[in-house]
């Protein structure tokens, strides 16, 4: 990044800030300047999170919400904007990851599910926010998202038809914006990383041999201080 604290002065909301990527992130963009709106449904768990980032020097604030509630989202607009005026970081990140199975035997309450938190919660943040971010002088929404939506894999149709889903509605809004605000949208494939997600759907990996989820939040915090065309999508491969 180009200096220490980049994001002195600016509001970040960061989406399953509870572990894992998201909570790797909003700490590395605590440290960065940012102060973070981190965003889970466990009060308890964000409690954590908070007091590392305050203990590191950082500031944050916890905002426990389920994401997947109809009126959650609208709730959480609602007061972030009561408090700040523009939003300057969003970062995408919460998850739903469905069984692993055959198309002909994906259950309908969990495909549900996914589709639910990993679409529709993006459309309604994308909504929610829209005003505030285009209120920034330099706003980015990073979405972190998985190879599988992009190439198609057996077994994992139902999270990957939820991410492919995913990607375009943050790919549209990179284009429906980008000439008309400052906004910058950006699609992160954090690859194989050392996380809860990644034990469920390998349970016989060795942990030690994927990079941990540090990696792929300094990759996400050196990328939003870029000026990467958007919209922008990457991988992240670092081991």
């Amino acid at each position: 990044m180009s200096s220490e604290r980049p994001f002195e002065g600016q509001v970040a909301l960061v989406t399953g800030a509870s572990r894992g990527i998201g909570a790797a992130t909003a700490k590395a963009l605590a440290v960065a300047g940012a102060h973070v709106v981190l965003v889970a449904r466990t009060s308890k768990d964000l409690e954590k999170i908070e007091e590392e980032i305050f203990e590191a020097g950082g500031s944050a604030t916890i905002a426990p919400v389920d994401l997947a509630e109809p009126e959650g989202i609208a709730r959480l607009a609602t007061a972030i904007s009561g408090r700040w005026d523009a939003l300057d970081i969003m970062v995408i990140n919460a998850a739903a990851f469905p069984t692993l199975t055959p198309v002909w035997q994906i259950d309908a309450r969990e495909f549900n599910s996914a589709l639910t938190l990993n679409v529709l919660a993006t459309q309604a943040l994308l909504a929610g926010f829209d005003g505030m971010l285009k209120r920034s002088k330099d706003a980015r929404v990073i979405g972190v998202t998985s190879s599988v939506g992009a190439a198609p894999r057996a077994y994992w149709a139902a999270y990957g038809a939820s991410k492919a889903a995913f990607d375009v509605l943050l790919d549209c809004y990179g284009q429906e914006v980008r000439n008309t605000s400052a906004v910058r949208v950006a699609v992160v494939d954090p690859g194989a990383t050392r996380t809860k997600m990644r034990a469920k759907a390998y349970p016989g990996e060795n942990p030690d041999s994927v990079k941990p989820p540090e990696v792929v939040a300094e990759r996400i915090a050196s990328l939003l201080d870029e000026a990467f065309t958007s919209p922008h999508r990457e991988r992240v491969n670092q081991n």
